[in-house]
């Protein structure tokens, strides 16, 4: 089964690529790697990140033995390198094929994306500092894809690209970065 990772910033757009190419892609399953974790009051300590990566391997399990998935499409922020080595090697126990790649767009087109999505409630001035500080360390990552001013279906061809540019970044944005 064909796994895609979609890594990046909060506010980046993973989730809105990620439903996009579920959508275009039938038998594709989408999942949020929030949902594996979402706890009220919310805690991102290595426990519950650890539990998320439990249950995401757990779901994609299930979505591998169901006859009409093919695809899974995982969006979440995986900035932490422990956990990014515990689902790839979970990943590889299930034998999936795996892409990953890591979103980033400008500082500009993050803040105008972050004040257009009011229904997130995460979309306050506090995480979108967080998020702004966080982008150097994205864009250092690996299968880099700048998403600064490219529409979501354009964003969508470069993930699904046999070998997408790892480096795909506009003139104008690293520019405006």
């Amino acid at each position: 089964m064909k796994v895609i990772l979609i890594n990046g910033p909060m506010g980046v757009g993973k989730t809105t690529v990620g439903k996009y190419i579920a959508d275009c892609f039938p038998g594709t399953a989408f999942i949020d790697g929030d949902w594996c974790m979402d706890l009220h009051p919310f805690v991102g300590s290595q426990e519950t990140r650890a539990m998320a990566v439990d249950n995401i391997l757990h779901m994609v399990g299930n979505y591998q033995r169901c006859s009409v998935c093919c695809m899974v499409v995982l969006v979440w922020l995986m900035d932490d390198p422990r956990i990014v080595r515990a689902l790839s090697e979970g990943l590889a126990a299930l034998q999936a094929e795996v892409k990953d790649v890591t979103l980033i767009c400008s500082r500009e087109d993050l803040v105008r994306r972050w004040e257009n999505d009011q229904s997130c409630e995460w979309r306050t001035e506090k995480w979108l500092n967080i998020s702004l500080r966080s982008l150097p360390g994205f864009m250092a990552m690996n299968h880099v894809i700048d998403t600064s001013g490219l529409p979501v279906s354009r964003v969508a061809e470069l993930i699904m690209e046999p070998e997408s540019a790892a480096r795909h970044t506009s003139p104008e944005a690293e520019e405006s970065l």
